[in-house]
C-alpha cells in the first residue's frame, strides 16, 4: 500500500508539473520586450510602413535597390535590437525591413506560432505590394521558424530564404534542453520547418554556428539535409548562438546574398 501510495503521489506530481509546463510554455519560448515607436526609430531606421501602422523598421540603401530583404528576429527583445543587419545589407543595395512581431516592441498582440506566422504573411504581402520582386526573407533562430512557415505559404512572393541558427523541428530543441519532459506531447507551437519547407522550391541558405549551445548545429544541418536544391550550408566557425554576427564580414554577406539572388533566377 505504501508503494502504491508513493507511486500515486509521484504520478500526480508529474501531472501537475506537465500541466504547468503546458500552460506556461509560451514563457519558455517568447521573451518579448516592449518599447515605444520613438525609442526604436533613428536617422537610419524609420517606422515601416508608417508610425501609425507600425509593423517594423526600414533602412534604405544609398543607391539603387537590388532587392528587399525582410528580417524576422529571434525570440527575445524587439526589432530595434537587430539594427546590426542594416549596414551590411544596405551596403549591398538591399532595402532592409526589420519586421516586428505582435506583442513585441510597440506592437499590440500576443506571441504564438499562428499569430507570428500569420502576421509575417501580411508583412510579406505588404512588402511585395509596395516594392515588388525580388523579395528575400532572413530568419534568425525563432525567426527562421517564422520565415520558413510564412515563406512557404507566400512562396510566389518569396525569391529565397536565409535561415540563421535554425532548427528542423522545435520539439527536437526542446527535448535537448528538457530531456526529462515529454515535449512532443506538451508543445503547442511546433515550428516544424522540415514540413513547411518540403515543397518550397526556392533557394535556401542555412547558416549554423559551430559552437551553438542554444540551437546546436545538428538541428540546422538536419533541416538543410531535408531541403531540395538549390540549397547551401554555411558553418560559422567557433561561433555561439548570438555572436556569429561578429565572425562574418562584408565578403561573407556578398556571397550569401549573391547565392540567393543568382539561384532564384
Amino acid at each position: 500500500m505504501k508503494f502504491t501510495g508513493l507511486m500515486l503521489c509521484l504520478t500526480v506530481a508529474c501531472l501537475i508539473v506537465f500541466a504547468g509546463v503546458a500552460i506556461l510554455q509560451d514563457r519558455f519560448i517568447y521573451f518579448p520586450e516592449k518599447a515605444a515607436t520613438g525609442d526604436v526609430v533613428s536617422s537610419i531606421l524609420r517606422a515601416w510602413p508608417t508610425p501609425e501602422a507600425f509593423r517594423g523598421l526600414v533602412a534604405e540603401p544609398l543607391g539603387s535597390v537590388r532587392a528587399t530583404v525582410i528580417v524576422f528576429h529571434g525570440n527575445a527583445g524587439h526589432a530595434g535590437h537587430r539594427s546590426f543587419y542594416a549596414a551590411p545589407l544596405t551596403g549591398l543595395g538591399l532595402r532592409v525591413i526589420l519586421a516586428e512581431y505582435p506583442g513585441y516592441g510597440p506592437r499590440d498582440g500576443t506571441p504564438g506560432e499562428e499569430s507570428l506566422v500569420g502576421d509575417a504573411q501580411q508583412t510579406i504581402a505588404l512588402a511585395h505590394r509596395l516594392y515588388g520582386a525580388p523579395l528575400l526573407l532572413l530568419g534568425e533562430s525563432l525567426g527562421a521558424g517564422v520565415a520558413a512557415a510564412a515563406g512557404a505559404r507566400e512562396r510566389d512572393k518569396t525569391a529565397g530564404l536565409l535561415l540563421i541558427t535554425p532548427w528542423d523541428r522545435l520539439e527536437h530543441v526542446a527535448a535537448y534542453h528538457y530531456p526529462w519532459l515529454p515535449v512532443k506531447w506538451l508543445l503547442r507551437d511546433r515550428y516544424d520547418s522540415v514540413t513547411h519547407m518540403a515543397s518550397f522550391g526556392r533557394p535556401v541558405l542555412v547558416v549554423v554556428a559551430e559552437r551553438d549551445s542554444i540551437v546546436p548545429p545538428r538541428f540546422g544541418e538536419a533541416l538543410y539535409n531535408s531541403l531540395a536544391e538549390p540549397r547551401q550550408l554555411i558553418v560559422v566557425r567557433a561561433a555561439e548562438h548570438n555572436d556569429w554576427i561578429g565572425r562574418v564580414d562584408e565578403t561573407w554577406w556578398r556571397e550569401v546574398i549573391g547565392f540567393l539572388l543568382t539561384s532564384s533566377h
